[in-house]
């Protein structure tokens, strides 16, 4: 079932305080995929993706709307900073390298999903497994799998083959099997140890692909070059995940997983360019940046629409939803390059946050600052409570220290939250029976008030 717009920014509400033109914004993008989809083949390709511009302080939730919003649909997403593209070294080739980065985020979704389709089955075959591998003797009856290259240098010399066990050899066998395997499951031999073969991650060369060399020497030859592996000894534990990750990706087809991959990052990729203002404006004079306006037309391309070659084929952009952000506090959206103003027709622009909203930020997100500080600390038997009162006046102090100083957003609650349970975190250490802590307000007075001026909180300057 497609999540209708009010849904989407409903579910965006439990994460994100406020800013409800950006998440209607967003909701309406997503939809529309979903609106996309329903069309004929012929009206579908002329439809493309309306691209977003956010324009608001750091800290306000632009990065956290893109995010929860791949989240919520399980889209391929990934953030890359505009500023990136104008360190010394930078080519233009290198702007490909965000829609690469997508595909692999498409590729580690499709092999979850797969994962999880067979992990019923691999688990069951990890289970025989390790029960093989924890019978008695299972040592001397280890066999090693022989690679390609192994058996083509062995096939002219004659096999030993064992004897055939008798019938009583096989019931003893049977019944200790058996046995093992209750045990197994009763969760018994947890911490027993077991030899086995784990293939060695060969690294990937990054600088091939940034100079647009798509080569995998390991791919391109298949199992002609064996795989290195490496023989370790593991508790039952750790050694069920292995095995259960082996046996998962022995009954995956990789050429779905890619083709699947593919399809997802150019029908439902969301890329975030954040600080695209530091690429606006007037251009540096002298200094070791490239061209501001150089970055901008390199990334016009891959907004407007083109395919770019990646290990696992050539992905198309044209259906990619891209979300620039920026603060815009010295340039404006209208420096950029017109044609790429005109790849982000819809503009939305963020409130900053009020003192009503930090109370909020506070207490009602799932992930809520003073949620995560209870939950840390309960780890150490500290149970806080926070007052009604307490939170007003934390959320003061984050205003007005974003309004004197800097305004970093809902960031500033991090500064002011560490300062103020400084001496409950140093001290706890959960050597003691629980102890419950009430933060009223004259708590919070007492630990932030005395060194807190509006005209000196250099104390909460990031």
């Amino acid at each position: 079932m497609q999540l209708t717009p009010r849904e989407i920014v409903d579910a965006l509400d439990k994460y994100i305080i406020g800013q409800d033109r950006a998440k209607r914004a967003v909701a309406v993008a997503l939809r529309n995929r979903y609106r996309r989809s329903c069309l004929s083949d012929e009206l579908r390709e002329e439809i493309t993706p309306k691209n977003i511009i956010m324009i608001g302080p750091t800290g306000v939730g632009k990065t956290e709307i893109a995010r929860r919003l791949a989240k919520l649909v399980d889209a391929p997403f990934v953030k890359v900073e505009a500023t990136k593209y104008t360190e010394v070294g930078y080519v233009g080739r290198d702007v490909e390298s965000m829609v690469r980065d997508l595909v692999d985020a498409a590729i580690r979704i499709s092999m979850n999903r797969r994962m999880e389709d067979v992990k019923l089955v691999a688990e069951a075959a990890a289970e025989q497994t390790l029960a093989e591998l924890l019978l008695p003797g299972a040592k001397k009856r280890e066999h090693k799998q022989q690679n390609p290259l192994q058996m083509l240098l062995g096939a002219g010399q004659p096999q030993q083959s064992e004897p055939e066990p008798t019938e009583e050899e096989k019931a003893r066998r049977y019944s200790e099997r058996e046995r093992v395997l209750a045990e197994l499951r009763a969760g018994k031999l947890e911490q027993e140890l077991v030899e086995i073969e784990v293939e060695e991650q060969a690294g990937k060369n990054d600088a091939m692909f940034a100079a647009g060399i798509d080569l995998n020497i390991g791919e391109m030859f298949g199992d002609f070059l064996p795989k290195k592996t490496k023989r370790r000894k593991l508790p039952v534990k750790e050694a069920r995940r292995v095995i259960v990750q082996q046996e998962s990706e022995k009954r995956i087809d990789m050429d779905d997983v890619h083709r699947e991959a593919l399809e997802r990052a150019e029908q439902d990729g969301i890329i975030f360019i954040d600080e695209i203002d530091k690429i606006a404006g007037a251009e540096r004079v002298g200094g070791p940046d490239v061209s501001r306006e150089g970055v901008q037309r390199d990334i016009l391309p891959i907004v407007e629409g083109s395919v770019v070659s990646t290990k696992y084929g050539p992905v198309k952009t044209d259906y990619m939803l891209f979300i620039a952000a920026g603060a815009f506090h010295t340039a404006k959206v209208s420096d950029l390059i017109p044609e790429l103003q005109g790849r982000f027709p819809i503009r939305v622009k963020l409130d900053d946050l009020t003192q009503e909203d930090f109370e909020k930020i506070l207490t009602q997100p799932e992930n809520a600052v003073t949620k995560q500080y209870t939950a840390l600390l309960s780890a150490d038997k500290v149970k806080l409570n926070f007052s009604p009162d307490a939170l007003r006046e934390i959320a003061k102090f984050a205003f007005l220290a974003n309004e004197n100083s800097e305004n970093i957003g809902a960031r500033r609650l991090h500064t002011v939250m560490e300062n103020l349970l400084d001496d409950i975190s140093f001290n706890a250490n959960g050597q003691h029976p629980e102890i419950e802590l009430n933060i009223d307000a004259e708590y919070v007075d007492e630990h932030l008030g005395e060194e807190f001026h509006e005209d000196d909180i250099h104390k909460y300057i990031l």
